[in-house]
């Protein structure tokens, strides 16, 4: 794995070990030679992540859609950064120069980054490792959500192997190296009959 492409929040949040994961995550991927792709923001846990990797002589990708955000908000010391139209296209772009998705603590934006990729690998559009940094269990209510659509009977149990949960930053990279996807069964009950 040489890139990963890492959703964030745009803010740090209201703990310091928030930042403190952030940090330590780019750290490690420099340490790893991962490349970074992400927003291209230099602020929130995006900046702080971006920072790290560039502060440990990693390289780091960004992608902005023109005009969206506010020229203040762009990161000017990337290795690289593409500019594109719009937050689909961002996406794919992400997407398309990336090995791997993690997920650390954010907001709307994050989520819905983060059930895209999961969703694409339900479908088997993809077969690349989904990370989720737990930081002080900020995703467990995604994980206890997820359970319950198995048990309710709208996620087959296989697709809880889709999304690699830990707490630890150095631990979820080693589990995604290692990662092969489970085997899916069809998605859709009422066809397998």
């Amino acid at each position: 794995m040489s890139k990963i492409c890492v959703f964030a929040g745009s803010n740090v949040g209201n703990s310091p070990e928030y930042e403190q994961t952030a940090t330590r995550l780019g750290e490690l991927m420099a340490a790893k030679g991962i490349e970074l792709v992400y927003g291209g923001s230099k602020i929130g846990l995006m900046g702080r992540v971006a920072d790290a990797v560039l502060a440990n002589g990693g390289r780091v990708t960004g992608v902005m859609p023109r005009g969206l955000f506010l020229g203040e908000m762009m990161h000017t010391g990337l290795t690289e950064f593409h500019e594109v139209g719009n937050m689909h296209e961002r996406k794919a772009l992400m997407s398309e120069l990336s090995d791997g998705y993690i997920a650390l603590p954010g907001g709307l934006g994050t989520f819905e980054e983060l059930f895209e990729v999961a969703s694409w690998a339900q479908l088997g559009i993809h077969k690349k490792p989904v990370g989720i940094l737990n930081v002080k269990g900020f995703y467990q209510p995604i994980a206890d959500m997820l359970t319950q659509a198995v048990s309710a009977g709208f996620m087959r149990d296989t697709n809880l192997g889709l999304m690699l949960f830990e707490e630890n930053p150095s631990a979820l990279l080693d589990k995604m190296a290692a990662y092969s996807p489970p085997e899916q069964a069809n998605k859709w009950t009422e066809l397998s009959k």
